[in-house]
């Protein structure tokens, strides 16, 4: 496991909708391996997940409100999938903001499953290669990214990190990868 102590990761979803493990299992992990990890969402309170975009999952305290976040206080932008949460959060100009901010500074980007959504808004996947859940796939392409099927993939162009994986089954790499990103 790596140290991640003293590193800070910002994750963004919203009130509602997350996929439960795409948000549960990189907080754990992270947080074991030492990294503070902020819950953002677009309200206080606590978080909704879902489980297969449909049964309840799990609820996550929310630290803190989107709109509040000084996004330069943090090293890695994750940004968990579930389609009700990518659809709704690419619609929030200061989710948009902020992952403007990590790529133009150059800071990782962490996304899974429909996650990218958000990126394929802001324009943020042009040039980039990536992978996504399945149905991302046309989204991405048509915004100017190269899809591939692998179950993580980094892409480093265009002078900011991006690290992508497809849908639950693929979060051991994708943490690892997040570990390895911020230990490099």
């Amino acid at each position: 496991m790596a140290d991640l102590t003293g590193k800070k990761i910002l994750s963004l979803q919203t009130n509602r909708g997350v996929e439960q493990d795409e948000l549960k299992v990189p907080l754990e992990k992270l947080r074991e391996a030492g990294a503070t990890v902020t819950v953002a969402s677009q309200e206080n309170g606590e978080i909704q997940s879902l489980v297969g975009d449909w049964d309840l999952g799990e609820t996550f305290p929310v630290d803190q409100k989107i709109s509040d976040v000084n996004e330069s206080e943090y090293d890695l932008l994750l940004l968990p999938g579930g389609t009700l949460n990518a659809d709704t959060l690419r619609l929030d100009e200061d989710a948009q903001k902020i992952a403007q901010a990590f790529a133009s500074s150059g800071r990782p980007i962490a996304s899974i499953c429909h996650g990218p959504w958000l990126l394929v808004e802001t324009g943020l996947v042009n040039g980039k290669t990536l992978t996504s859940y399945d149905s991302v796939k046309v989204d991405i392409t048509n915004a100017g990214g190269t899809w591939v099927d692998e179950p993580m993939k980094r892409c480093p162009a265009k002078d900011w990190v991006l690290i992508t994986s497809r849908n639950p089954g693929d979060l051991e790499p994708f943490v690892q990868a997040i570990e390895d990103e911020l230990t490099a």
